[in-house]
């Protein structure tokens, strides 16, 4: 295996991980939210975010490597810490604020993988086609978090 194609799976893992730690940070939000209506968007997006992961996995296969099939640690610790705030603040406002962030994570994340000259083409154009997906989630949440705290 080349060099070229070793950086390639590892830029492709990283965001695998990062993209992982998205779906499992969706998924508590959904659990955490109060609004329905949040919980079943949180929830819709944790499985994107499932099926982003597995697009990537198949690139990484593509290319002859072994893709990562768990987030990071850091993320799960991030998790736990949500789980304990969210319970003593409760409140639907700060479960935004804490995706929103997330989403800031995985967004540059993407944008350091594809600033990266040294990443194949081809993966480059899955690179992107992912981040697409990303940017709009992003731009979402943000806007949410937005107008929630307008309206409070």
């Amino acid at each position: 295996m080349t060099t070229n194609v070793q950086h390639d799976i590892k830029v492709l893992n990283g965001l695998i991980e990062t993209t992982l730690d998205s779906a499992y940070g969706y998924g508590d939000a959904a659990k955490d939210a109060k609004n329905p209506s949040f919980k079943s968007l949180f929830e819709r997006r944790s499985m994107q975010r499932k099926q982003l992961t597995a697009d990537l996995q198949a690139q990484v296969r593509t290319l002859g490597g072994k893709p990562e099939d768990d987030g990071t640690v850091l993320a799960a610790a991030h998790r736990v810490f949500m789980n304990l705030k969210n319970s003593v603040t409760g409140d639907d406002q700060s479960v935004i604020n804490e995706v929103e962030r997330g989403e800031d994570h995985i967004k540059a994340k993407f944008e350091e993988a594809l600033k990266d000259s040294a990443v194949s083409a081809p993966v480059k154009e899955a690179i992107t086609t992912a981040y697409v997906l990303v940017k709009a989630d992003h731009d979402q949440m943000r806007d949410l978090k937005h107008e929630m705290k307008r309206a409070s």
